[in-house]
């Protein structure tokens, strides 16, 4: 939204994205497998990395279905585990193809008690941030030889967010809500600084941010049932949550910016740029949670 008027684009046309390879995470469902669909029939070449293999194999059969023809390559990846991060990087970097497009989409949602990831950080914010930093700059090469777009899902959960430098991992106090809107904040954070320093370093690479409104998807399996409740009556359907994100995934859409459903509270809606939260406009934030990413995941600088 500019100025507060809705900006119109047009969805992926067919065979836009002909031989252009797209890595999709958390496409084994929801947003994710709609997604890989539409860019499948753009002409995408799909790799979908998923933790679950079984169920990224019905999400392949489900999307040759819809598209056939198309060409879909399936690796094992698990965002809450940083060695799982490298053997699956290490081997996209090592073969050299070129990436064009990354939509950074996998997620963890309101589990009602604090646990942990592999490598020690509080899960939502290891898995939806940490993971997802990690997987983008350990894919850098090939993002930028591949002049690459890439769209991080964030969550309207990010405007009232805030970044706790002295507690990260919510170690000393645990809240689901509050854990889960950090994270998404630091999803657009991080979005907006890989999009800066492109610019700043000319590495080619477009970086943006999107959220899917309140959408039907099994990320509130785990919510506790007053929301579950809520986002059964009032969500929007799939059809319609993976419009924002492939909005910003689209060649029209401009690095640096959000994008989202324009409706009341950005809960459903048509896709459209939204102003940026103010959250995410706090003078340091963005640079200093590059640096901190860097160090959890200890990818090269």
């Amino acid at each position: 939204m500019v100025g507060g008027r809705t900006v119109r684009q047009p969805c992926l046309m067919d065979r836009e994205l002909d031989g252009r390879v797209a890595v999709v995470t958390g496409a084994s469902d929801g947003i994710g497998r709609e997604l890989a669909i539409r860019l499948a029939r753009a002409g995408a070449d799909l790799v979908l990395p998923v933790r679950d293999q079984a169920k990224g194999a019905a999400a392949a059969a489900t999307i040759r279905q819809a598209v056939p023809g198309v060409r879909i390559r399936l690796g094992t990846l698990d965002l809450a585990d940083l060695a799982s991060v490298v053997t699956f990087t290490d081997r996209l970097v090592g073969e050299g193809r070129p990436i064009n497009l990354l939509v950074n989409n996998a997620g963890v949602m309101l589990p009602p008690a604090r646990q942990e990831t592999a490598d020690g950080f509080e899960l939502q914010f290891g898995t939806n941030a940490v993971g997802h930093a990690a997987l983008t700059l350990r894919l850098l090469p090939l993002l930028e030889a591949g002049h690459a777009r890439v769209t991080t899902l964030t969550s309207a959960a990010a405007k009232q967010a805030r970044i706790d430098w002295s507690d990260l991992q919510s170690t000393r106090s645990y809240s689901a809500t509050r854990a889960y809107g950090r994270s998404k904040l630091a999803n657009l954070l991080f979005a907006l600084e890989l999009d800066r320093r492109s610019r700043a370093a000319g590495w080619g690479i477009s970086s943006n941010a999107a959220h899917p409104g309140t959408t039907r998807t099994n990320l509130y399996r785990t919510t506790p049932g007053l929301l579950r409740g809520l986002a059964a009556r009032f969500a929007q359907p799939i059809a319609r949550g993976v419009l924002p994100p492939l909005m910003a995934a689209g060649p029209a859409a401009a690095g640096g910016r959000l994008y989202g459903p324009d409706g009341f509270g950005e809960f459903r809606g048509d896709p459209t740029e939204l102003r940026l939260y103010r959250s995410a406009q706090r003078p340091g934030d963005a640079e200093r949670l590059w640096d901190v990413m860097h160090t959890l995941t200890g990818a090269p600088q």
